[in-house]
């Protein structure tokens, strides 16, 4: 199993109470620590309001870091999970991927995927189409952006893109082009458009039983387009808390629910805890969460990406994975 890891940007509330002038400073000390670990790859979300609830609390812009982390770090990939489709045009968005690219020496993932957080959407000015309108929307820009790698130009006169010899060169170090990871598991059109363009896909379940299911969906619309399945990378990405014993968990889970209780908004702290309830299946002892991720490998997951909540505060948590539950996976 390969194993990324997610870098704090404080979209998930992980930079609060750290100054917004040393948010940065911080992002690349933990990057750059990632780049001399055992992590193939360091991921950061594409939003631009905080989640569960939008606040005040700052959210770092994904692409922007991508620029930064390539200039500051030297082996270590780079993904974003996922870019949303609608928030930028994707002929400019091949562009900046390419440029990134360069910038990287060829280490850029494309993480992409039809976006979901209305709130976002709508504050920045987008609308917010219906679901299939987004994945439609998401299958012309993903054509959009092979066309400009692949080519150095690109052509569609689609429902919604409409691009007419877009130039894209520098075309990106990486040939054919950057790898594509198509996120979500929504069975008809996004497992389908990965099918037919993903190197990766990440169904974002933890979930043995969901993971097993979504990847036979996948394999169907494999077999149907006549492609080799096994051409597709799975990943899963998992929320991670982890502790010597019971007693080193709950007291991490302590400080974590001390900051939601400090700095998450009351209508949204609930549903921010429950993604480190204690039955989670990040949650736990190296030997629990390697069991788990032991079950998640045997049933077709090849990739996992780790988020570590208190990651901005306390790097031991991600060391006994390093030291412990990678060894046991890889």
């Amino acid at each position: 199993m390969r194993f990324g890891t997610f870098i704090p940007q404080g979209w998930r509330f992980d930079l609060v109470g750290i100054d917004p002038s040393e948010q940065w400073a911080t992002m690349q000390r933990l990057a750059q620590r990632a780049d001399d670990g055992p992590w193939e790859s360091l991921w950061v979300y594409d939003h631009f309001h905080t989640t569960p609830v939008p606040s005040e609390e700052a959210t770092h812009e994904a692409w922007t870091l991508m620029s930064a982390f390539a200039a500051s770090t030297s082996r270590i990939r780079l993904g974003q999970m996922c870019t949303c489709m609608g928030y930028r045009n994707p002929a400019y968005l091949a562009k900046v991927a390419a440029t990134v690219d360069h910038v990287s020496s060829g280490r850029v993932e494309m993480g992409i995927g039809g976006g979901w957080y209305e709130h976002e959407w709508r504050a920045y000015g987008y609308g917010f189409p219906a679901i299939g309108d987004r994945l439609r929307a998401l299958r012309e820009g993903v054509e959009i952006m092979k066309q400009g790698w692949e080519t150095g130009r690109a052509t569609l006169d689609g429902r919604y893109f409409q691009v007419d010899g877009a130039i894209v060169q520098p075309q990106p170090i990486q040939q054919p082009g950057i790898p594509i990871w198509v996120a979500g598991g929504g069975e008809k059109v996004t497992l389908k458009i990965a099918a037919t363009y993903a190197s990766y896909t990440n169904f974002g379940s933890a979930n043995v039983d969901e993971f097993r299911h979504k990847n036979q969906v996948l394999q169907g619309h494999c077999d149907a387009l006549g492609r080799d399945h096994t051409e597709i990378t799975r990943s899963t990405s998992i929320n991670v808390v982890l502790g010597e014993n019971q007693a080193d968990v709950n007291d991490r889970l302590a400080r974590i629910t001390d900051r939601a209780n400090r700095f998450v908004p009351e209508s949204g702290r609930e549903r921010f805890l429950e993604d480190i309830a204690p039955a989670s299946p990040g949650i736990g002892t190296p030997e629990q969460v390697a069991e788990h991720l032991q079950a998640l490998k045997e049933a077709g997951v090849d990739y996992t990406i780790a988020y570590f909540p208190e990651l901005a505060y306390d790097t031991s948590g991600a060391e006994l994975f390093e030291k412990q539950v990678i060894p046991a996976l890889a």
